[in-house]
């Protein structure tokens, strides 16, 4: 026993050192991790300040574009009503609902958060591009060149995203929304907080959707995800996308639940393509590596 006594010693302070190098790695980690955030933040803030100081231009034209009936998306609907013959329903003129505000701050209010979600929006891509800098060093080079293309995908998914709730998701809803009533003796006074925040759901809502593709290939390679599952939940993919579109389209023709469906469904097939792709690769690896075997 006395014997083992100052070897178990020496192998408990080995360990320990060990222990010790491993902690400090992790926090080191944790410290490169922290700078990447602070150099992402420190480029929404300056998106934030350029969005605050041009205010009247983005609140005017972007923020209450989705209530004017002038807007891009209400134009387009017209010509294309006319142009099909889809009936005057389907050609928005009037937006009924008149923007208050109740509170003594709530302007200021609105154009600080309305600048910081502007800031959101435009840092989103170099928040990716930070992100994958700390990420690529801990991949083999392999992996690094599969993935290479993460930032510039995933933030032309992003902004595809923003685009299309934007355009498509936010006006559909805000003229639904305007012309639902119960009764005629309710008149609509919407809060400014209201109206943004439901055009700003919508909008960063679509951005996170559509980076569907790219969560999907990070689940098939933590092999959490896998194509055969999602063929087998097709049809509940498309009840979803299907829900999703009668409720913010204005009318129930077919084409407005076209134009916000195709989109969605379109994310999804993508998915399982990359995702099968993945699981293609992986047991290709893996029959590589039985062969040598």
């Amino acid at each position: 026993m006395s014997d083992k006594r100052p070897t178990d010693l020496i192998q408990a302070i080995k360990d320990k050192g060990k222990n010790i190098e491993a902690e400090m790695s992790f926090f080191d980690h944790l410290e490169v991790l922290r700078w990447h955030l602070i150099r992402a933040a420190v480029g929404i803030v300056i998106f934030t300040v350029l969005a605050f100081v041009y205010y009247d231009f983005i609140f005017g034209e972007i923020i209450l574009g989705p209530k004017n009936p002038q807007f891009w998306t209400y134009r387009m609907m017209c010509i294309l009503g006319d142009k099909f013959n889809l009936g005057p329903d389907f050609c928005i003129k009037e937006i009924p609902f008149n923007i208050i505000n109740t509170e003594l701050a709530g302007q200021f209010t609105l154009q600080f958060n309305s600048s910081f979600l502007i800031g959101i929006i435009f840092g989103a891509p170099y928040l990716l591009y930070e992100l994958w800098r700390f990420i690529k060093p801990g991949l083999t080079e392999k992996e690094q060149k599969s993935a290479s293309g993460f930032t510039f995908y995933a933030s032309m998914l992003f902004i595809l995203g923003i685009l299309f709730g934007y355009y498509i998701m936010s006006p559909l809803s805000v003229s639904f929304l305007a012309d639902y009533t119960v009764s005629d003796v309710i008149q609509n006074q919407i809060t400014i907080d209201s109206y943004l925040s439901t055009v700003a759901t919508l909008t960063l809502g679509s951005g996170i959707i559509f980076e569907l593709p790219i969560i999907i290939y990070i689940l098939s390679k933590l092999n959490i995800m896998t194509p055969e599952f999602m063929r087998s939940s097709r049809r509940y993919a498309t009840v979803i996308i299907l829900v999703i579109a009668a409720v913010v389209t204005p009318t129930p023709d077919i084409i407005s639940m076209l134009t916000v469906s195709f989109p969605l469904f379109l994310l999804y097939e993508v998915s399982i393509i990359v995702s099968a792709k993945v699981a293609a690769k992986r047991k290709k690896a893996e029959l590589e590596f039985y062969s040598r075997s």
